[in-house]
């Protein structure tokens, strides 16, 4: 991930046609780690991820996930080794894509970037000393690391993440499609630009250059992503530009569907219906029986009912387990919900449209 100290330079990305005709869009789960983590290690109180920092950050410091390796390799400011962002082989590739890929990263790669690493921040610690050793085990433990900070920082809230993501992707090859790429690159962000076959970014602190970089641009839409756009350049792999996603401002908005909850009962069952809503933001059984005062072992046998349909994902958070909605549920309650208003509209304008004939 690109970015470090110094002076503000203006960095330039030369592009060919070939270029042009292999641009594509990635949604990459390694693209909201990084930040992710460096957003909650920061302390800062973000205006817009407030409620999530609020309910990771502490499960992050109880699973010692905030002072681990992956901590190591993401301090609160300067640069992040880029082998932590393996170029996505599709659209859409899983975490345990990406965590294969950086197994696979040479070991001399990974000692250049760690080099860096240790130039700006000082030094490194045994583990990322190890690391750099190429110690057998020490990729494998970091990797490990990555995927347990995912189950609990990331996973629960997936697929509200990648519904952003992907309606980011969406919004942008439209653009494309009826405008060009001209209009997608100056739509972007405030600081990249496009003219003269050039991609223009601003307030960078290092040059760019397409030198021994595979063809192509690799867009990648991130949440956690900002101010402004991240780059990485490693050749033999395309150029990444990660940039903040559009519709990020209401990732966190709540969403409750109560007012098709009545319908939603009928299908699914009263408290099957109420966990359903109550699990706007992930929660263990315990939480959930208090707040809904059903019984532990009934919020269990529910839960479990749901997790069989495809409503529910179960997540390991240190000794707890988080649950959480799925993509399907948040499309079932938000058909439910605009079902709902859709049928007291129709009772609105039928009341009315009487009491107008009764007062002719």
């Amino acid at each position: 991930m690109c970015e470090s100290r110094g002076a503000r330079v203006r960095a330039e990305l030369a592009f060919s046609v070939g270029d042009l005709a292999q641009m594509r869009f990635s949604v990459s789960p390694m693209w909201e780690v990084g930040p992710g983590l460096r957003l909650l290690r920061s302390g800062r109180d973000h205006p817009v991820h407030r409620r999530w920092t609020a309910q990771v950050r502490p499960r992050l410091a109880a699973a010692g996930l905030d002072r681990g390796r992956l901590a190591e390799l993401v301090p609160p400011t300067g640069y992040v080794p880029d082998f932590l962002n393996p170029a996505p082989a599709g659209p859409a590739p899983t975490l345990e894509e990406e965590l294969a890929a950086i197994r696979a990263t040479p070991l001399g790669r990974i000692r250049a970037e760690l080099d860096r690493l240790a130039g700006e921040q000082g030094s490194l610690g045994p583990r990322l000393r190890a690391l750099h050793d190429g110690r057998d085990d020490a990729l494998s433990a970091l990797t490990e690391e990555i995927a347990a900070y995912w189950e609990v920082a990331l996973a629960p809230y997936w697929a509200r993440i990648r519904a952003v993501l992907e309606a980011d992707v969406f919004h942008r090859t439209r653009q494309v499609a009826e405008h060009g790429a001209g209009r997608l690159f100056n739509d972007l962000h405030s600081s990249v630009s496009w003219g003269d076959s050039t991609l223009r970014l601003s307030g960078r602190h290092r040059p760019l250059s397409r030198r021994g970089a595979g063809p192509g641009l690799l867009l990648i839409p991130s949440v956690f992503t900002g101010p402004v756009p991240f780059t990485r350049v490693t050749p033999p792999d395309p150029p990444q530009l990660a940039y903040p996603a559009r519709g990020t401002g209401t990732l966190w908005e709540v969403r409750r569907a109560d007012g098709g909850n009545n319908a939603l009962a009928a299908v699914l069952g009263r408290s099957r219906a109420l966990l359903l809503a109550e699990l706007e933001s992930p929660a263990t059984t315990a939480e959930l029986a208090r707040r809904t005062a059903l019984s532990a072992p009934a919020v269990s046998q529910f839960l479990g009912a749901l997790r069989g349909a495809g409503l529910v994902s179960a997540h390991r958070a240190g000794r707890c387990v988080l649950y959480a909605r799925t993509a399907a549920a948040e499309t079932l309650l938000a058909a439910s919900a605009s079902a709902s208003a859709s049928a007291s509209a129709s009772a609105s304008a039928a009341s009315a449209t009487q009491t107008s004939r009764g007062g002719a």
